[in-house]
């Protein structure tokens, strides 16, 4: 009975340190950077960066800000962060950390370029969704990312006038305008060949209104023209044919 007993044990014994054979026989599974001071850990994330190793830079940048939260390097981290989220396609996580440290720092002297990484993820979401012009459920939050990033790219100049991302945010904005009005257009064009001509008129219509200056206006008077036309309403149709002429 005993030597069953000492068998029974042995083999407990001998079944719990190969389940916990990582941490008996030397660790396997170890974080390597758990004694890297603040300054190896940031250096390493940048040259991650340099690499395109986006990923490893991620993991870089956010152990230190949970070992090292108060220290010289946690903003730049958090800062720099954003922008290897926004380089490694995960445009959620760039516009999050992009949004913490604008919350944390909000007087940091490169907040600007915080925002500007919030209009480049929205920008770049799901990009060319404007080629395709497929009026889904999926292609209308595909446009309202690309609101969105106008609505960053905005707040960027409004607050930041003399930033030197604001040239470069105008110009995406006056992209941005004339894409969103252009998919309406086709959204509208869409609408005309499935009969839902109300529909259309008032896809043409919203860009009138609301994207005057943009290059899209010609077509969407050409739209509400088919659509009043198709919906025998002459007398609309005839006022948009002299707006449009």
């Amino acid at each position: 009975m005993q030597k069953s007993t000492s068998k029974i044990t042995l083999l407990a014994l001998l079944i719990f340190s190969l389940l916990s054979g990582c941490s008996i026989l030397g660790g396997k599974d170890e974080d390597e950077t758990q004694d890297w001071s603040a300054n190896k850990l940031y250096d390493s994330a940048r040259a991650a960066m340099a690499e395109e190793s986006f990923q490893t830079a991620i993991d870089y940048y956010d152990k230190l800000e949970a070992r090292y939260p108060f220290g010289q390097f946690a903003q730049q981290a958090l800062l720099e962060s954003a922008y290897a989220h926004y380089k490694n396609d995960s445009p959620e996580e760039a516009v999050a950390a992009a949004d913490r440290f604008i919350k944390l720092y909000p007087r940091h002297p490169n907040v600007d370029y915080a925002f500007y990484i919030k209009g480049l993820a929205n920008f770049n979401r799901n990009f060319g969704f404007f080629q395709r012009y497929i009026p889904t459920e999926r292609e209308q939050r595909d446009q309202a990312a690309a609101l969105q990033a106008f609505n960053d790219f905005s707040e960027l100049v409004k607050l930041y006038p003399n930033s030197k991302y604001a040239e470069d945010s105008r110009q995406r904005m006056v992209y941005l305008r004339n894409s969103v009005a252009e998919y309406d257009v086709h959204v509208g064009r869409y609408y005309i060949r499935r009969g839902a001509y109300l529909a259309a008129v008032n896809r043409g219509r919203n860009v009138v209104e609301n994207y005057p200056k943009s290059t899209a206006v010609p077509n969407a008077l050409a739209v509400m023209l088919i659509g009043y036309t198709l919906l025998d309403m002459n007398d609309f149709a005839d006022d948009t044919r002299r707006v449009l002429e």
